[in-house]
């Protein structure tokens, strides 16, 4: 089990990221909030999970040991694979999917694109009550990262094509559809409603 990695970073892509671990560049799949505190040329450190098929051995990165628990949480949900999860945790933050499910706010969960009405309620008739309850203590919804606070500064675009990416997309591909959906970033930068978009734009290409 590789728990974490720790090393300097030479290179960085649309969600993922090669960490020079002793002169072994390890790839890792990473969460937008992994990514964005890894600089290429810096020393950088990522929680990871090593998920094991008959065919491949891929890590997974995240910005904390909370991100990663959760990560490994969610797949204990029928239906969800680390692609998946990874992908919610790419439009909705760990407290947000832990309001979620323990409100059973099915409306949150189908912002994340590959998840419908009857999915959403799945994972919270079987989350519900195994997965630890919301950090904020004031009853307020944590907050969806790359809604509105995403503002107009384009971080909306690097979570959109970071989960385009962890959907199986090429980042040519996901870069392209980003920047089909950019004119209406400047109506909304609900990075849910844009990568649904994004989306519809590649399931026409």
């Amino acid at each position: 089990m590789i728990a974490f990695l720790t090393g300097r970073v030479a290179a960085r892509g649309a969600g993922s990221a090669v960490i020079d671990v002793g002169g072994v560049g390890m790839s890792v799949q990473c969460t937008p909030s992994a990514l964005s505190r890894l600089h290429v040329g810096e020393t950088g450190t990522v929680a990871t999970s090593l998920v094991v098929r008959e065919d491949s051995l891929t890590l997974f990165g995240f910005a904390d040991d909370d991100e990663k628990h959760l990560f490994e949480q969610l797949q204990t949900a029928s239906g969800v694979g680390p692609r998946l999860a990874l992908a919610m945790l790419s439009v909705l933050s760990p407290d947000a999917l832990r309001h979620a499910v323990a409100t059973e706010d099915t409306n949150a969960l189908t912002r994340v694109p590959g998840i419908g009405k009857k999915g959403a309620q799945r994972i919270v008739l079987e989350l519900r009550g195994k997965i630890d309850p919301p950090v904020f203590t004031d009853g307020t919804l944590p907050p969806v990262p790359g809604n509105a606070a995403a503002g107009p500064n384009g971080a909306w675009r690097t979570q959109v094509v970071s989960g385009l990416v962890n959907l199986g997309w090429s980042a040519k591909d996901a870069e392209a559809a980003a920047a089909a959906v950019a004119p209406q970033a400047e109506e909304t930068t609900d990075v849910a409603v844009l990568l649904r978009s994004a989306l519809r734009t590649l399931s026409r290409a």
